[in-house]
Formats: C-alpha cells, sequence, structure tokens
C-alpha cells in the first residue's frame, strides 16, 4: 500500500502539541538519489498542552540515527511518525536520515527538477524531510546548512556565510514547517533592489535556469509593485534583508509563500512578450502580489489548524483583487473574479465537493485547497469590509496584525477583531465560515404610487453533511434608476439577516427600476422574475459596470436557454443592446470585450439541471456556436472597426491599455473569422510580434478550420519553450470538434513532447480535455475513459494533480442515464485500483456519493 487507511481528522478534536520548540538546526549533505538530513531541535513541555505524548511526523525516511541529550533514542514507529520518551524538561533532539529526491516523483518534500533540487511543503511536505511536528501551530526559528555541488544553495531568510559547495542559512522569524524551503542548482539571478518606507534597503533576486534570464523583468517589477502596494494600502513593510524567487518546471501548485522564498511554478513568474499573452502577464502579476502578501497574512500570522486555511488563503487573495483593481480596471477585474467564482466555485458550492468555507473534517488536507477556501473565503473577506466599511475594516485589520503577529490563529480570532474594533456583533456572519452551498436570493418589486418596497428572501439548498441552513448575513447593494435611466438613488447597502425581509423607498413619484446586488456584493444566486425588456434598460443604463455587463450576461444567457430548449432564433433584442455597448468607445476595451463573451456551455449545463432539464451537450453547443455566428453577422460592418482602432502602433507593453484593446481587438478577430474564412486571422498570425496576437490568430484559424499550417509553424518555432509548448498541446484539444477531441488528446499523449510527470504538461493536455465540454461529454463516453485511464497512471507518480484532476466528473449527476452510466463505470474502475492513493481515494468517494 502506497498509504494507510483514510483516516478522518476532525476540527473539534485539536489540541495543542505538547512541546515547544527553541529553535531548529538542520543540515542537508545533497546527493540525488541519498540525501542526508541532520536535525538538532530543542524542545520543552508545553504548559498548555494536555497530550503531553512525544509524537514527530515521518514519511518515508531512512532512520540512520536518533538521539535525545546526546543519548541513543529508544524510536517507535507507529502510523505517520514515531514515538519516544521523553524527560519532562527541555532537551535537544537530534536524527540523521536519508531520503531520495530524486525519485520524489509526487513533488512533496525534497525533490528534483531537471538536476534542481527544490522542496514544497504546505501542507504535509516537510514530514518527507525528517522527523518533525508537522503541523501549523508549531512554529520554531531555523538554522539551515547545505553541503553540496550546486552552484546556489539556497534556504529560508538571511544568509550567514556562503563559499563553494556550502551555505548557512538564518530565518529569525519562527515559522511552521509548511514553510520551510531549500533550493540548490545551477541558477541564475535577476536581481534588483527595494527601498521601504523606513528606508531599509532589501535585496531581491529571480533565479532561474540558464536560458531564462531574459523572461524575469516583468516579475521583478510587479514585486516591487506589490511590496509598494503593501505600505501604501495596508502599512505591511517587508521585515528581511533578502527577498527570493525561484522558478521551478515541476510544481504541483502555482507558487509558495516560503518566508524569504518563494518558490514558482516557472509558468507564474516567467514572462516575455514573444512567449506569454496578456492574460499570462496579469496572472503572473496577481500570483507575484499574492504570495508576496502572504509574509504578513499568512507567515508572520499563520492558521492555527488546517482547517483554518481560509484564513491565510482568503484573506490573501482578496488582497490580491484588491491589487489587481487597483492596478488595472476595477470593473473588469470585479467581473474577471465572478467569472472565476462562478466557473469554478458555485459547481463545487452545489455538488458532491461542496464543503464550507472552514471544513469540519478530512482525510487528506491537499483535497481541500480548493476554490471554495481560496475564492469564495476572498468574497467572504469582501462581504465583511463592505459591512463594516473601508475605514473600520482598515482598523480592524491594523489590530489583527498588531494582536497577533508571531501567532498561529483562527477565524475566531478573525473575526474577534472586527468584533472588538466596531462594536459589531459577528455571530450571524460567521455562519458564512460553517455553512456550504451557494444562497440564493429570490427580489420582488412592489410599487404603490409613491414608496417602493423590494422584498427579499434567502434560502440554501442542502449540501453534503448539511441538511438545514440557517440565515446568514447577506449585503445586499441596491441602487435605483429613472424610467430615463437617471439614478435616483445612490448604492445603498441593505443587510439582509432573515429568511425574509422588506425595505422601503419611500418619494418616488414614478417607479424606479432597482439595480439589485451592485459590484456582485455577495456570492448568492440572484433570482429575479423580470423581463428582457428591462434587462436591455439595465444593459443600456445601469450606472452600476458590473450589474451593466450582468444585464448582458442574462440575456445572453436566456436567449440561449431558449435556443437550447426551443430551438429559438438568437435574441434580437440582446444583439441591438450588446451592438450600443460596442460602439460606445467611451467604455473600456476590455470591458467591451467582456461584454462580447457569453455564458460557458458548463454553465448552461448547469442552469438546465436547476431547471429541471437534463442538459444535451451536443444542443448547448450547437447553440452556442449559432450565437456566435449570429454576432459575426449582425455586427459585420462594426467588427471590422473595433478590430482596426484597437490595433496598437509602437512596443509591445502589458499595461491594461494595451492588454485591453488587444483584447478587443482579438474578440472581433474571433468573430470576423467565422465569416471570413480566417484570412484575417492569418494576416495577423504573419505579422504578429507577440505571444497575444499569434495565440489568438491561431486559435481563431483552427476554429475556422483552417491553420494547419501555421500549426505546424507554431510548433517549429516555439518546441524548446516548455511553457509555449503547454499552449500548443490545450489549443489543438480546446478548438476540436466535439467528436474529435478524444482523439485528438490520444494523439497528442503520444507527442515526445508530453510528460505525464510534469504538472503543467499534464493539466495542459488533460485540463484541456476536461473543459472541452461538448468533447468531453461526447456520447461515446471516450473522453470519460481516456482521463480515467491516465488519472489511473498518474496516481502512483503524482497523487496531488490526479486527486485535483477527478473533479472533471463532479458534475456526473447533471447528464442522462448513459452518460451518468459510463461515468460512473469510470470512476469505479478508478477507485478499484490497487493501491489508489489516499488523496484521490478521498476524491473518488466524495464524487461518487452525489
Amino acid at each position: 500500500m502506497r498509504d494507510a487507511a483514510p483516516t478522518t481528522i476532525f476540527l473539534k478534536d485539536y489540541t495543542p502539541f505538547g512541546f515547544i520548540i527553541d529553535g531548529v538546526e538542520l543540515t542537508f549533505r545533497l546527493a540525488p538519489k541519498a540525501t542526508r538530513v541532520l536535525s538538532r531541535i530543542k524542545f520543552r513541555p508545553n504548559p498548555d498542552a494536555t497530550d503531553k505524548r512525544f509524537f514527530l511526523h515521518g514519511e518515508s525516511l531512512t532512520r540512520i540515527s536518533a538521539a535525545i541529550d546526546g543519548k541513543s533514542a529508544d524510536v517507535r514507529d507507529v502510523d505517520g511518525g514515531i514515538e519516544a520518551d521523553v524527560p519532562d524538561a527541555p532537551f535537544v533532539w537530534e536524527a540523521e536520515v536519508e531520503i531520495n529526491p530524486q525519485d520524489n516523483t509526487a513533488l512533496e518534500g525534497l525533490y528534483m527538477s531537471n538536476g534542481m533540487y527544490c522542496t514544497q511543503c504546505e501542507a504535509e511536505g516537510f514530514r518527507k524531510i525528517t522527523y518533525y511536528p508537522d503541523r501549523p501551530d508549531v512554529m520554531a526559528a531555523f538554522e539551515v546548512t547545505i553541503e553540496g555541488n550546486e552552484k546556489v544553495l539556497l534556504s529560508n531568510g538571511n544568509p550567514l556565510s556562503q563559499s563553494q559547495g556550502f551555505a548557512k542559512w538564518q530565518d529569525p522569524w519562527p515559522k511552521p514547517a509548511y514553510l520551510f524551503a531549500l533550493v540548490a542548482g545551477d541558477l541564475l539571478n535577476h536581481p534588483g533592489t527595494f527601498t521601504t518606507k523606513s528606508g531599509r534597503q532589501v535585496d531581491l533576486n529571480i533565479w532561474v535556469r540558464p536560458g531564462d534570464e531574459n523572461k524575469c523583468a516583468f516579475g521583478m517589477q510587479a514585486l516591487k509593485d506589490s511590496m509598494k502596494w503593501d505600505e501604501d494600502v495596508y502599512g505591511r513593510e517587508y521585515d528581511l534583508d533578502l527577498f527570493n524567487i525561484v522558478a521551478v518546471d515541476d510544481f504541483n501548485m502555482g507558487a509558495m509563500e516560503n518566508k524569504g522564498l518563494n518558490v514558482f511554478n516557472s509558468s507564474c513568474v516567467l514572462a516575455s512578450p514573444e512567449t506569454s499573452t496578456d492574460g499570462n502577464f496579469e496572472r503572473i502579476e496577481a500570483i507575484i502580489a499574492h504570495e508576496y502578501f502572504h509574509n504578513w497574512t499568512g507567515n508572520r500570522i499563520t492558521c492555527r489548524d488546517w482547517f483554518q486555511l481560509c484564513l491565510k488563503e482568503g484573506l490573501t487573495v482578496y488582497r490580491d483583487q484588491q491589487f489587481t483593481a487597483d492596478l488595472r480596471s476595477a470593473p473588469v477585474a470585479r467581473i474577471s473574479n465572478v467569472l472565476a467564482l462562478r466557473g469554478r466555485q458555485f459547481p463545487e458550492d452545489q455538488g458532491p465537493l461542496s464543503h464550507p468555507v472552514r471544513p469540519k473534517s478530512f482525510q487528506e488536507i491537499n483535497n481541500f485547497y480548493t476554490a471554495t477556501v481560496y475564492e469564495k473565503g476572498a468574497e467572504v473577506i469582501g462581504m465583511l469590509k463592505t459591512l463594516v466599511g473601508d475605514a473600520a475594516y482598515s482598523k480592524a485589520v491594523d489590530l489583527y496584525f498588531d494582536r497577533h503577529d508571531g501567532d498561529a490563529a483562527t477565524i475566531e480570532d478573525w473575526l474577534q477583531v472586527f468584533e472588538d474594533s466596531t462594536g459589531r456583533d459577528l455571530g450571524q456572519f460567521k455562519r458564512w465560515y460553517s455553512h456550504s452551498g451557494t444562497p440564493r436570493l429570490t427580489v420582488r418589486e412592489e410599487y404603490d404610487g409613491d414608496t417602493f418596497t423590494l422584498h427579499l428572501s434567502q434560502s440554501t439548498a442542502p449540501t453534503p453533511g448539511q441538511d438545514e441552513k440557517l440565515p446568514q448575513v447577506i449585503p445586499v447593494a441596491v441602487g435605483l434608476l429613472s424610467p430615463n435611466g437617471d439614478e435616483v438613488m445612490a448604492t445603498q447597502i441593505l443587510e439582509l439577516t432573515e429568511a425574509e425581509q422588506s425595505f422601503r423607498f419611500e418619494g418616488h413619484a414614478t417607479r424606479p427600476i432597482p439595480s439589485i446586488l451592485r459590484d456582485f456584493s455577495a456570492p448568492v444566486i440572484l433570482e429575479q422574475d423580470i423581463d428582457k425588456t428591462r434587462r436591455a434598460f439595465l444593459l443600456a443604463h445601469d450606472t452600476d459596470p458590473f450589474n451593466r455587463w450582468e444585464a448582458g450576461r442574462m440575456l445572453a444567457r436566456e436567449s440561449l436557454l431558449a435556443s437550447i430548449t426551443t430551438g429559438a432564433a438568437p435574441d434580437a433584442a440582446y444583439l441591438e443592446g450588446l451592438g450600443a455597448v460596442l460602439r460606445d468607445d467611451t467604455l473600456d476595451a476590455a470591458y467591451r470585450a467582456l461584454m462580447l463573451g457569453q455564458p460557458t456551455q458548463s454553465e448552461l449545463a448547469g442552469l438546465l439541471h436547476e431547471a429541471g432539464i437534463t442538459p444535451d451537450p451536443e444542443a448547448i453547443h450547437t447553440a452556442s456556436e449559432d450565437l456566435r455566428n449570429a454576432k459575426a453577422a449582425a455586427f459585420g460592418d462594426l467588427l471590422p472597426v473595433l478590430y482596426q482602432d484597437n490595433q496598437i502602433d509602437g512596443p509591445y507593453s502589458p499595461d491594461a491599455d494595451g492588454s485591453g484593446k488587444r483584447s478587443l481587438a482579438n474578440a472581433a478577430l474571433s468573430l470576423i473569422s467565422r465569416t471570413d474564412g480566417g484570412a484575417l486571422a492569418a494576416e495577423q498570425y504573419a505579422k504578429a510580434d507577440n505571444m497575444t496576437l499569434q495565440l489568438a490568430a491561431l486559435s481563431c484559424l483552427l476554429d475556422a478550420g483552417a491553420g494547419k499550417e501555421q500549426l505546424a509553424a507554431f510548433e517549429q518555432q516555439w518546441h524548446g519553450d516548455r511553457l509555449v509548448m503547454d499552449k500548443w498541446f490545450s489549443l489543438q484539444i480546446m478548438q476540436a470538434k466535439p467528436d474529435q477531441v478524444a482523439e485528438v488528446t490520444t494523439r497528442l499523449t503520444q507527442h515526445p513532447d508530453f510528460d505525464m510527470k510534469n504538472p503543467n504538461r499534464f493539466r495542459a493536455v488533460m485540463g484541456a480535455l476536461s473543459m472541452h465540454h461538448a468533447g468531453f461529454h461526447h456520447k461515446s463516453g471516450a473522453a470519460y475513459a481516456l482521463l480515467a485511464e491516465w488519472l489511473i497512471k498518474l496516481d502512483p507518480v503524482n497523487p496531488q494533480t490526479t486527486a485535483r484532476m477527478c473533479s472533471a466528473f463532479q458534475t456526473w449527476k447533471r447528464y442522462d442515464p448513459a452518460r451518468q452510466t459510463m461515468m460512473s463505470a469510470e470512476l469505479d474502475r478508478i477507485a478499484n485500483t490497487k493501491d489508489l492513493s489516499r488523496d484521490t481515494n478521498e476524491m473518488i468517494t466524495r464524487i461518487r456519493s452525489a
């Protein structure tokens, strides 16, 4: 067995560790297959602990020796680690173990990536490095010695001494083991400096493999922008003399916030105009900010246990969203965040994988790095800020930093600072952390000639383990418009705290038109019985950018649902309103590009399922394509104008203005290609001097049934760039016809550059397969079988990536009996695999329980 039988861990069972650590000294003697790790740890009894058992986690370790106060220790091997009898007084634990980084394909603990030593210890990887109490509430200062033949030897904190084959590092700030990092390899650095608001100079480095040093400038500027923003907005100054980032090719996550030594998936830090799209640049900017912001919200204040994961992740996601909104277009950023929330978190919240923002139990914590913890966790922070106001939010967060610096904190600690600083009772608000599921906000209007009344009600459907839902605090942002489009009431925040409440607005001689849930003030599903005339009015006149976009989105959704269920033609009112928005050049180009988008096919399937209609993936695909064709025909004169007006002369820049213009031009090009057979896209491909234009043109060509020559040329041009080739793999699957998706994917898995051990490449192929809605759910079931086959192959190699990819099956109960039967059979095939990992077993069990 690769893993012990699953054990369920419960929040209610938390107890403090029996010992306090006063210092950790580690020595690493690096060798690919036989790295020796020597540890010297000072322990003393914890007076607040009730469990005095001396237990240290340890997995996949070969024990060489163990001693207590210099004498050989009587160590007992137990499930998940070791035990020993220890003095009821301070003592020193010493151990030497051997580990095998070269064969560590799970990419947890210390492993190798293209000859580079690298660590990933969150959540529970440190136990694969040495014996230790591997839990976030055990914090200590680390001193690390590294001995090896590599040119660069890095760890957390500040360097104490360095010479050929030797380096000693000291991190003065106590940290849990999950924040430990070590990197060693033949690396080059892109250097920089930052002067803090108190005048200290911090040395900055981005470390890369040779050949990638020309892709670091944007990441370095993003880091400096993040440091400046955190000082200006949150008053947080960096606290070490050095900040290092390392780009790693093989990495399960996007990046990791290890204290002073951030380890990044190379796709999340390396960027150049020739190899990266505008979307890549913006994502890199946000992820660098996210990991830097963790220095305070995650590192200086960490989480007491893994049930509190949303405390660091939800808060830090909210902070990086604020950062993006400030640097770029706030409305576009908000819409993008909501699209991600609805695309990933809403299905999770409404299916078998549903769980609260703070779960009550888990078997494998890696399975709870979810959209609910991250994205919904951020929405909860945003609602709290909306409810208390900007000034009170800042005051409370300052108190949080002052009170809990150096602590392993809880959600209760976080909410308490808001209660103490505002005097507000947040007992009911806390339900957002314990309730799973997406609330439904239902609105009914009433008007009597003077008083306009909104009747609001809330409900949340049962979710796994939670049948009864209590009312939550829902901040509902509302504005009122006159029939001629003027705003007659600026945005107000209504606090819905009961199952049903009514809110009255007096003194309106004519019936106002409400704009409800402005800026998406709560992560809920809004249900309003309004017709398309009202939607078209809001699309034309709403002064809230989010709700104006939402009105267009709803019109598109209703048009598509009518086409799917009745065969209706695309709605003329929607096309007319959209045309007016596209012609309004006072609007941000990126905003207009978002307006041209339409609901995803997966979203439409979910809506049909909620309405009691079995979704037909083929019909959904056809209706979506018909609407795109209708746009191409309706805006035939406008699209070339939009394309030409948004061409940019001069050098490429990934700033908001340039990115927005390219976004709108490429959106126009995608529709033009439906009528010109890809002729204009071929011109753009031939002239493109940046990846944003080149990849968009190639996508348009493939969508038009052309581009064979360009696809081959793209591979020839970029075959040596692993990140660009990830795009090449994904694009072919995403643009394949539904009945060819499994065949195309199979062919690509046979390509010499396909490597399932590399998470980026595996996600580029199998992730694209699962996201092609009509192709993945093709009636043949071929894609189901193909994905299951590869998940079974990957599980013994990399359980984390396997488990996360299992979520492709989470909506299996939506579809017709034939598809359900096929997916059920594949889930059973995975579940019945011999020695299935704990990670994947838990995911499959939860999905099958639907």
